[in-house]
């Protein structure tokens, strides 16, 4: 009975809202429907109602948005028979129709995303499975590889129950007998340099034969020489945390068919954005977005999946798929959906537990985004989710939420051009009073806001996705379309890590920036021009002028994305507090402490310089969190600074041996409580009023940097 009631209420729900959605009103009545709908959303927001209040605020937003949908739908495309007019609305049409799906398929996403799972470890009489950890590497270099090795290599867990192999694709059999006897001695000496380093290390060196299915192959091939139960995947500048395994084996033996636990990638630096807008410190990086929220909502629909990295895999569930899948360049995802389309389960662990380097030039940031974007696309195309054999309906709606996602710069690239159509050819592609668009279109956009502030602010500060997807769309709508053309063409390209940005200049992909602002500028004078000339139109053209100055103001911000700052620094310093001792130049040893780190040096407070000055070699001795005894490190003094009768120094590693790089490990990346701490700070809803305030304000100030840039290094491109 109390089954069939429910029923009857969702019913009767779904019947009363289509009747809300469908139902023919006035302009006006609909328009304070949807004020007081709006209202009553931002009421429960400023209250920070949660539970059935926060279902509430997201069924009143989809009220709106259907109707805008179903009013976008019967009202406002141009008819078929003024063909300029009607191509041009229906692509635009297209556009929005897509956003309106990708909303509500990331509402089914993260309606109830699953709480993050408390601190799990081994227990005494728990069982300890034999684990491989993979760390595929291409062309990173040495100093790269000897900290992530030593990070792997220092994980909690018992030695003759873990092996850490480096599987080296820079110097396979093929790379070393190159007809090319340079590049065969390129190769060769990388050979002899790792090697001799995971013997230092007591890591497992392997080179396969030749470079084939890119990344994984080379996880294939580790597959093959390797026996342990479970398999460890990290990235070659993705260093664990001590506690890595002991937090995820122990969910295997509780689910015999779980397949993945994977964890957050936690990275020490800025994206380009975050360092050219100078946002690292305060704002949440932007994959936070996808690891603090999404990933947990697809676990609620068992669908949180491989991230190529930073995840713990179960061997015999791979052998039932042949190892990682490689048809895509994006083995991770393809990997996933495969073996969850079998029957196996996965889980989402959120807890940074390794930390890792990303790109640092604007135009490594676009590299690694097309093969993400492309990666994805060929996943739509080879096993389209929605129909994909074996998976849940849940499964398959949330992979096509994951996949559909990399589509957004053709959208975005619509709605960038769209203005144009009427200001520059006087097109009527959005047939629509001034009156209609504020009632539906404004309304709509302010409901869009309230409800992705709701779901997200946390995560993600307004206006800051828009601008990450237009930097990303001039250079991937190109990128998307080639693939649309042949599937097959798109190669595994490594990103670049570890770099610096050691001159100001101007991205070489900055160009087609400044040709999209000038004509947006065009756009403006011309948005001027017809309402002076034109004043019986001059509501419509004061409509689209103000959508092309929202375009404007993205587009200058972005200006500042491409406009490199230099910075020398790899990575971020993060705050320690490390008891430690160093050797002043008489000999004797002042006990300090170290107060920061970051992958190239340290900050050291002392309560006398001890004669140690710029430029003076040093030895810092401390304990490691592993060991017992305290360790040795060579140092260079870069700087002293005073601090009351206090002095820091600020020290880079001058590492001796491979094994040095074990004492720098343990001060970065062996606690991952610190980067759990790190992550909380910039996790703030600033809310929308705050943000939007911020972002028109940081947008102008980098329209105006962007700008100078242009004159200082346009000709050049780089700062002599």
């Amino acid at each position: 009975m109390s089954k069939a009631l429910t029923v009857f209420a969702w019913l009767a729900i779904a019947i009363a809202t289509l009747a809300l959605i469908a139902i023919p009103v006035s302009l006006q009545v609909h328009l304070i429907m949807a004020v007081l709908l709006l209202s009553a959303m931002l009421v429960i927001k400023l209250l920070d109602l949660g539970g059935n209040w926060r279902l509430l605020l997201l069924t009143f937003g989809t009220i709106i948005v259907l109707r805008y949908a179903y009013w976008r739908t019967t009202s406002t495309i141009p008819p078929y028979y003024e063909i300029a007019d009607f191509i041009p609305g229906l692509i635009l049409y297209l556009a929005e129709m897509y956003c309106i799906v990708m909303l509500f398929l990331s509402l089914f996403v993260v309606l109830k995303p699953i709480p993050p799972r408390g601190s799990v470890r081994l227990g005494p009489n728990d069982r300890v499975p034999t684990v491989d950890i993979f760390i595929p590497t291409y062309n990173e270099d040495y100093e790269l590889l000897a900290g992530t090795l030593a990070a792997a290599k220092a994980i909690d867990y018992p030695a003759d129950k873990m092996t850490v192999w480096l599987l080296d694709d820079g110097a396979t059999d093929a790379k070393r007998s190159h007809p090319d006897p340079e590049l065969a001695a390129v190769a060769q000496e990388r050979y002899t340099q790792l090697r001799g380093l995971c013997e230092e290390l007591g890591v497992s060196y392997l080179a396969r034969p030749a470079n084939e299915h890119a990344k994984a192959g080379n996880l294939n091939y580790g597959l093959s020489q390797s026996k342990g139960e479970f398999v460890a995947v990290f990235d070659a500048d993705h260093a664990p945390a001590r506690d890595f395994l002991q937090e995820t084996v122990p969910y295997f033996d509780r689910d015999q068919r779980l397949f993945l636990v994977q964890t957050p990638h936690f990275f020490l630096n800025p994206d380009p954005l975050e360092r050219n807008l100078r946002t690292f410190e305060v704002m949440p990086s932007e994959n936070e977005m996808f690891y603090g929220i999404i990933q947990r909502g697809l676990d609620r629909w068992n669908a949180s999946f491989f991230c190529g990295s930073a995840a713990l895999l179960r061997r015999e569930a791979l052998e039932h798929t042949n190892g990682f899948s490689g048809r895509s360049i994006t083995e991770d995802c393809e990997t996933a959906i495969e073996l969850h389309s079998r029957g196996w389960n996965s889980i989402y662990i959120d807890r940074p537990l390794v930390a890792g380097l990303q790109p640092a030039t604007f135009a490594s940031f676009i590299g690694q985004r097309t093969r993400w974007a492309q990666g994805m696309m060929q996943i739509m195309l080879f096993s389209f989710p929605l129909f994909k054999r074996g998976l849940k309906i849940e499964q398959r709606i949330s992979y096509m939420s994951s996949t559909m996602f990399w589509l957004f710069p053709l959208s975005r690239m619509i709605f960038l051009f769209a203005p144009f159509c009427y200001l520059f050819l006087d097109l009527q592609i959005f047939t629509a009073s001034a009156g209609e668009f504020t009632a539906y279109t404004l309304t709509y956009f302010i409901v869009n806001l309230v409800m992705q502030n709701s779901l997200f602010g946390r995560w993600r500060w307004p206006w800051i996705s828009e601008l990450y997807e237009y930097i990303q769309s001039v250079h991937l709508f190109g990128a998307l379309l080639s693939v649309v053309r042949n599937p097959s063409k798109p190669s595994f390209k490594v990103t670049s890590k570890d770099e610096s940005v050691d001159v100001s200049r101007l991205s070489e992909l900055s160009r087609p920036f400044y040709i999209i602002f000038v004509v947006l500028v065009a756009a403006l004078a011309m948005t001027i021009y017809k309402i002076t000339t034109q004043p019986y139109q001059a509501e419509v053209t004061m409509v689209v002028g103000s959508w092309n100055i929202f375009n404007l103001i993205i587009a200058g911000c972005a200006l500042g994305v491409v406009a490199e700052r230099r910075e020398q620094r790899a990575s971020r310093r993060i705050n320690v507090d490390r008891r430690c001792e160093v050797q002043g130049t008489d000999g004797t040893w002042l006990r300090g402490n170290i107060i920061n780190v970051s992958t190239g040096g340290l900050a050291i407070r002392l309560p006398n310089s001890s004669g140690l000055g710029r430029g003076a070699g040093a030895v810092v001795r401390f304990t490691p969190l592993s060991q017992s005894e305290a360790r040795e490190l060579h140092i260079f003094v870069a700087s002293t600074k005073s601090e009351g009768k206090a002095v820091v120094l600020g020290a880079r590693y001058m590492p001796k041996s491979g094994k040095d790089y074990e004492l720098i490990a343990d001060l970065l990346y062996a606690n991952s409580g610190t980067w759990l701490q790190r992550q909380k700070q910039r996790q703030i809803n600033i809310g929308l009023i705050r943000g939007t305030l911020r972002f028109v304000g940081m947008a102008l100030y980098q329209t105006g940097r962007g700008l100078g840039y242009l004159l200082r290094f346009g000709s050049s491109r780089t700062n002599p």
